[in-house]
């Protein structure tokens, strides 16, 4: 039994927790639709966005000793594959919503913290289950039972309705690929025995088709998936396989845009068939082999090597205390042999995760041919109609081509009435899970005009 007052001293608590992360939110530089709020980012993958998962596991794909993080704040090595800020930490200051995003597995991670967002991603993980398997690091299925965990754990700080809230408003981040492409297929070669390149860019996209339904299914609703890059051309992969003048290796490039290119369609299909959903696919190789073949006009003096070392080898516990670095990081587009600085990781959420934004927060959830949303079903559990603002209610979005719309009203029935009426997607919450699940089924398989 609560004794008395536990539960205003509980709502008290909540309070000042939830004041103390507003009053710690970063000046916002990006500027986000009118009424639009991203409240938190989370993050899945690779080492391009791990911020010191990989400390607290036996692997030997580490970095929190110097040089890393020299550039980092007070100079400090925390498991970021950089000299300092990686894409998610710049996302989240670009965002106003914190500095940084931390680590899950961050031992100082603060309650607070789960609130604005955290990052599961792994150095060395990929969508081929084999690839963390080779480098003894975090598998996506993994990251996914770790992000269940971090639900529970919201729930327990603010209940289910707010965590719903979250998840269905952050945005979600997912980062891997390259690992897949350089290291299981054309470095370790095991799978060249199984797949040919087209087949096993066929492994790859059904793992992250299957990834981000997971996620869909866990809540999230706001996704974004990063493209491969033209891993070809990062300092390693010229020097493993670029031939003696250490050019880009083209037949790893050629695998990463057949990749790519699948991805795009199949997260077109999830963004139209799974339901209240925002799911868009974010070109990064092209931007970035923009500025790879053409670095000067970006303000680079040197691309074929990383800061750290020679450049041209130099990766994780081979970038270590006894290696020398550049003295100007940002005349370099690599940090290391394979991980960007902070100049380029700046540079690639300005180019191409920012330009995203509105389509990733926008209100219309589902397109069909060159129509648009024109109603939204609200499913009434009552059976008699109440204004929109007190019935408990299910939005189910329906998209018609353009030239119907005067015509035709889609209508929906549960529980014998429906409404035609515009609602927010927030009011989703105000629903008992039976008759949302209903209406999303109906939504699904109903095709009524």
């Amino acid at each position: 039994m609560a004794l008395p007052g536990a539960s205003s001293t509980i709502s008290l608590m909540l309070h000042f927790m939830l004041l103390f992360v507003l009053s710690n939110r970063t000046k916002a530089v990006v500027k986000l639709p009118p009424n639009v709020t991203i409240p938190a980012v989370i993050g899945f993958g690779d080492s391009i966005v791990d911020p010191g998962n990989n400390n607290k596991i036996k692997t030997l794909v580490k970095c929190n000793f110097p040089p890393y993080g020299q550039d980092f704040e007070g100079g400090i090595p925390t498991g970021r594959f950089c000299n300092g800020k990686i894409p998610s930490d710049l996302l989240v200051e670009e965002l106003g919503i914190k500095e940084y995003l931390p680590a899950y597995l961050d031992p100082n991670l603060k309650s607070s913290d789960l609130l604005t967002g955290v990052c599961f991603a792994s150095g060395a993980s990929g969508y081929d289950p084999l690839t963390p398997k080779i480098a003894s690091v975090i598998s996506l299925s993994e990251q996914l039972d770790m992000f269940k965990e971090y639900i529970g754990k919201l729930k327990n700080m603010v209940g289910e309705d707010r965590t719903n809230y979250i998840l269905s408003n952050s945005l979600f981040i997912i980062v891997a690929g390259s690992d897949d492409i350089a290291n299981t297929y054309f470095l370790a070669r095991v799978r060249q025995l199984q797949y040919d390149v087209p087949a096993y860019t066929d492994l790859m996209l059904n793992s992250a088709s299957d990834f981000v339904k997971e996620l869909h299914e866990l809540g999230a609703r706001r996704i974004g998936v990063l493209s491969a890059p033209p891993i070809g051309c990062v300092p390693s992969q010229r020097t493993l396989a670029g031939g003696i003048q250490r050019e880009c290796a083209e037949n790893y490039n050629y695998a990463a845009k057949l990749f790519n290119s699948k991805l795009s369609k199949e997260l077109d299909s999830l963004n139209s068939n799974l339901p209240n959903s925002r799911i868009v696919y974010i070109d990064v190789y092209n931007p970035l082999l923009d500025i790879i073949v053409n670095y000067q006009k970006y303000g680079y003096k040197v691309v074929d090597r990383g800061c750290c070392g020679t450049g041209k080898i130099e990766v994780s516990v081979l970038c270590n205390p006894l290696d020398a670095t550049c003295p100007n990081p940002s005349e370099y587009v690599f940090w290391d042999s394979y991980h960007p600085t902070e100049g380029l990781n700046q540079t690639t959420i300005i180019r191409t995760v920012e330009p995203k934004l509105n389509i990733l927060t926008s209100l219309q959830l589902h397109r069909f041919g060159e129509g648009r949303v024109v109603e939204t079903v609200l499913i009434t559990g009552s059976g008699s109609h109440r204004p929109a603002q007190t019935a408990r209610l299910s939005p189910c979005r329906i998209l018609l081509p353009s030239s119907i719309i005067h015509r035709f009203h889609a209508i929906l029935v549960y529980a014998g009435v429906a409404e035609v009426l515009p609602i927010m997607d927030s009011d989703l919450r105000k629903i008992d899970a039976r008759v949302a699940e209903t209406a999303k089924q109906l939504c699904m398989k109903k095709s009524i005009i």
